[in-house]
């Protein structure tokens, strides 16, 4: 936080807990009495803002669409080098099978 940014903070509390009148803080500030009520709202809603409950646990890593896009491509070509190594052996077993030796029919026995 830069010093401009805490001097306004402090002025601010200052006003809150009752120790500066508006007026004086805007005078302080450099500033229109309008203008400082602004600032004093925007302090506050961002201190609620600051203070309400998140999620427990450590934020989630922000995502890159370019990460995530790449994510998917390398799934989708791991998906393709599996079903061509299925349909590559698939290949392999109709070409053993047509090259086994071929038994003749069995004769059946008379009776």
């Amino acid at each position: 936080m830069n010093a401009q940014a805490r001097e306004r903070a402090q002025v601010i509390f200052q006003v809150r807990s009752g120790q500066m009148s508006a007026i004086r803080a805007a005078r302080t500030l450099g500033i229109s009495r309008q203008q400082y009520y602004q600032w004093e709202q925007r302090a506050l809603a961002a201190l609620l803002t600051a203070l309400e409950n998140r999620p427990q646990g450590r934020p989630k890593g922000k995502t890159d669409p370019c990460q995530q896009s790449l994510q998917r491509q390398v799934s989708q070509l791991e998906k393709q080098v599996q079903h061509y190594e299925q349909k590559e052996k698939l290949h392999q077993l109709l070409k053993q099978w047509e090259e086994r030796p071929k038994r003749s029919p069995a004769k059946k026995k008379p009776k």
